[in-house]
Formats: C-alpha cells, sequence, structure tokens
C-alpha cells in the first residue's frame, strides 16, 4: 500500500483553510504534515536570532561553557593534528552527534512510524528555527538541501530553463566572480552556457586593498554583460565570503548595483555564510541565498539552507526544483527537498540541538562569531609578522578565515606546489591548513606566490597557530623549497 493510502482518511478531518490552502486531488504525505505542521506547532516555536532580530524567551544563564567543556565537546577530533581549516569540512560537537545518532536509531528501529510521525516535523522545525536566524519572511523561503552545490543547481537549473523555454535570448549572461567556488563555477558553465547563455567572470585583485576595488570590478562585468543593451544579465552569482582565496564580499552593495542595472535575478552563495558573517536575507536582497550549516554552524553534513524569496502571499517556490525528481515533486521547492527518496535525513534534525550548543556560549552564535573573527586576525598578523609577509586582506574583509602569505623562498610556483605542501605540512608537522597559489605579476621582484587560509573555530588554542609557524620557520630555516617534494 502506498503512503497516500495511510493518509487518505485523514482529509476530511482537516480544517477547510488547510484542505484549500494546502491540497489538491494529489495530495502527499509530506505535503499533509507539511500544512499540519506550518498551522499548529509552528505557532508554539520560539524564535530565534543570528542578528538580533528576535530572541528566545529562556532562564537566565548563571555560567558559560568552559574550556575543558569545549575540548569534551571536540574530542573525537585528532588531538595530534593542528586542525585550522575549520573552512573545509566544518566541525560537529559531541551532543549534536548524539543527538543525530538518536535520530538515525529511531528510523532503523521503525522506520514507518519516524516517516509519517517524526521526519517532516521536525525537518519543519529546523526551517522555522533558519528562518528567524536569517530574517527570513516566512518558513515558505526555507528550504533543507544537502549543501550549497546542490542548492547552486537548484538556481542554476531554472536559469536554464529560461534559455531553453525561450523567456531568455541566446547569448543572455550570467555574472559571477573568478573567485567563485570550483563546483559552483562548473554549475554554471554546464547550466547556462550548455542553455545557450554567456558566462562573463569578474576578475578580482588579489591581495585586496578595499572592497571598492570589488564593487569597481563588478560594475565593469555587468556593463560587459549588457553590452550597450543588446543583451541582458539574467543571472548574477554572487560569493558572500570566497572560499579561496578568502574574502569578505559586499554582497549587499553588489547586491543593490544589480537592482539598479536591472539584473533579472541575483543568488548569493554563502557556504561559509551562517556562522561566520552577519546573514539578514531581507537586508542583503537578493533572490536567493545559500549557505551550509555544517561549516560554521556546527551541524554534521550534509546539510545547507536555501533561502528563495517569495514573490507575492501565493508563491511557493515558484518554478524551482529539486535537481532529484521524487513523489513530492510539484509540492513547492521545501517540501521537494524534504524528500528526495530514502536516504539520511538526520543532518537536518539536528539544528535545535545546534542551538542549544549555541547557547552556552556567552552572546550565543554571535559571540562566537565575534570571538573567532578576533582571533584568527590576531593569528595571521602574528605568523606574518614572524615570516614578514602580509596578510591577503584588511581584517575587516574578513569573517573567521584569514588569507596569510608564505615565506617567497618556499618556491610555490603552480597548484600542485600547494597540494604538495599542504600534504608535507600534514605529515611531516601535523599541521592541516589550506594553500592558495597566485600568480606573480609581471615586474614583482620577489613576489608572494603563496598564501594560507587560516581558520579559528572554538577548539582551537593558540598553539595550534604556533606550530604552524614553527613548521614554516623550520622549513625556510632548512632551505626548503616545494621543487624538492616529488609529485
Amino acid at each position: 500500500m502506498s503512503p497516500e493510502h495511510y493518509f487518505s482518511p485523514c482529509v476530511s478531518s482537516l480544517p477547510s483553510s488547510l484542505a484549500s490552502s494546502h491540497f489538491s486531488l494529489s495530495f502527499s504525505p509530506f505535503s499533509l504534515l507539511h500544512a499540519m505542521a506550518s498551522s499548529s506547532s509552528l505557532k508554539h516555536h520560539q524564535n530565534y536570532s543570528l542578528n538580533g532580530f528576535t530572541t528566545p524567551t529562556k532562564k537566565t544563564k548563571l555560567s558559560f561553557i568552559s574550556d575543558s567543556e569545549i575540548q569534551s565537546e571536540f574530542s573525537h577530533h585528532d588531538q595530534t593534528i593542528a586542525r585550522i581549516n575549520n573552512g573545509s569540512f566544518g566541525s560537529c560537537p559531541q551532543s549534536v552527534i548524539s543527538a543525530q545518532q538518536n535520530f538515525q536509531l529511531q528510523f532503523l528501529r521503525q522506520p514507518d512510524h519516524f516517516y509519517f510521525n517524526t521526519l517532516k516535523p521536525s525537518i519543519l522545525h529546523s526551517r522555522s528555527i533558519i528562518k528567524s536566524l536569517v530574517n527570513a519572511q516566512s518558513v515558505d523561503e526555507i528550504s533543507l538541501v544537502d549543501n550549497a552545490t546542490t542548492a547552486a543547481a537548484i538556481v542554476l537549473q531554472n536559469c536554464a530553463w529560461g534559455f531553453n523555454e525561450g523567456r531568455f535570448s541566446k547569448g543572455d549572461v550570467a555574472v559571477m566572480l573568478h573567485y567563485a567556488y570550483g563546483a559552483v563555477k562548473k554549475s554554471v558553465h554546464a547550466y547556462v552556457t550548455r542553455a545557450g547563455g554567456e558566462v562573463i567572470e569578474v576578475h578580482l585583485p588579489f591581495p585586496i586593498a578595499s572592497k571598492e576595488e570589488i564593487v569597481s570590478e563588478f560594475r565593469k562585468a555587468l556593463a560587459r554583460g549588457k553590452e550597450n543593451g543588446k543583451k541582458k544579465v539574467r543571472l548574477a552569482v554572487i560569493d558572500h565570503v570566497t572560499s579561496m582565496p578568502s574574502v569578505t564580499i559586499p554582497v549587499k552593495e553588489l547586491v543593490k548595483i544589480c537592482r539598479e542595472e536591472g539584473v533579472d535575478q541575483v543568488f548569493v552563495d554563502a557556504a561559509h555564510g551562517i556562522g561566520c558573517v552577519d546573514v539578514d536575507v531581507r537586508d542583503i536582497g537578493a533572490d536567493f541565498y545559500t549557505s551550509n550549516l555544517h561549516k560554521w554552524f556546527f551541524c554534521p553534513p550534509s546539510v545547507a539552507f536555501l533561502y528563495c524569496r517569495k514573490r507575492g502571499e501565493e508563491d511557493k517556490g515558484g518554478d524551482l526544483h529539486h535537481p532529484v525528481v521524487s513523489h513530492e515533486y510539484g509540492n513547492g521547492l521545501a517540501v521537494e527537498s524534504a524528500w528526495i527518496g530514502t536516504r539520511d535525513y538526520s543532518a537536518q534534525l539536528v539544528v535545535p540541538s545546534v542551538l542549544e550548543f549555541l547557547n552556552r556560549f556567552e552572546g550565543g552564535i554571535e559571540g562566537i562569531k565575534k570571538r573567532n573573527h578576533e582571533k584568527v586576525v590576531e593569528m595571521g598578523e602574528m605568523l606574518v609578522k614572524a615570516w614578514g609577509t602580509n596578510l591577503g586582506s584588511p581584517p575587516e574583509m574578513c569573517g573567521s578565515m584569514i588569507m596569510v602569505g608564505l615565506p617567497a623562498c618556499l618556491g610555490i610556483s603552480n597548484d600542485p606546489d600547494t597540494l604538495k605542501l599542504r600534504s608535507h605540512l600534514r605529515e611531516h608537522f601535523q599541521v592541516e591548513v589550506p594553500i592558495y597559489f597566485r600568480a606573480p605579476v609581471d615586474g614583482e621582484v620577489d613576489p608572494i606566490t603563496g598564501y594560507a587560509r587560516i581558520s579559528h573555530q572554538v577548539y582551537n588554542k593558540v598553539e595550534d597557530y604556533y606550530r604552524f609557524r614553527d613548521a614554516v620557520n623550520q622549513l625556510v630555516s632548512d632551505g626548503f623549497t616545494c621543487a624538492s617534494l616529488s609529485s
């Protein structure tokens, strides 16, 4: 018997307002649960805040988490490694892992009960928390997906349909930053170029001195995209925090420019957004905004949110669809994304447990974000002073990550060198840190061609950065160059 048969008797007992606003003759159990939870359980949810919009009602906290408790929460980390690379894969505390395992066991114990009674209301609860954290107008604007790359596929798929269905003209443009994440850059080309669109990259300098450099180059790219009115810019893809090199982009200003210049839609790829920088989706003003929850928000992989701005009261996600077509197709993106077949959804269900963990810290997520920024800047400045190099951007243009110049004498001359040096630091010095190659500009003398991207998260200690400093100093003292490493 199909899941729909189990729920058929329930339709007559629904309030008329729910039956008319959420269902058709082809309703599904998840649509039913979404409607019931939206109309009742959400009324009982507390409001949460990432940027000071609302605050939950809670008892006065007498004490905050101690250093020993923090280390206990992350005791599953390899204690022999100086892990200053939270930006790549994030981190998940033990209390949240335990909550995830509990959901996994619930499913394995009685899958039918979990599917019909637990899964969808729990996903909706997580979505409601994210909705308040990022200041979305409605929970219907928030969908949970695997990661930011999946969110990009959803938005870009919709853009490709615009070309295929004749709403866009061949040669119309998508603009993105040259710094964009590799997988997203490939996705833009895979969806837009193959559909007949043109892709224009905004080339940004690095190191970068000010946000004005970004704004100037972005305006130039939009002008090229419009080509004196012959073309239209259909989509702008803007990073909030670029990955490599890591720079915080002035997204609000760029979105405003897009509106002034008639760009159809704006998608902010903020894989490093929530928990790393301020996120107020209404203030930013983009049509779409995505952020991973596993990088800086302490969720386990794989979960991210995709915000899609509503264009009216009846907008339930427009013509956006999850790339995986399952039973929920046509019931709105949020519902479609909540069921893409039998898989482990537990990472999407632990957001309430993450919030409990965050509230153990002074200032909650805002306090963590502020302290991470201050510490990563302090450690970055310590390293460049020790090595006689420079930062990749001003401190105000970084969140919880910063680019640190490496000594030129290490001889980093290409991208393969960065991977070899990274492996060498991991295997011989127990330091985990990603490295970026910056091609020298003509005429530069002894240019810095290698930059390390250091992160700071609550589990990091100053000794982690001292170990990195000392490792590089040892390499310099030994006369090491990347040319000495085998492929």
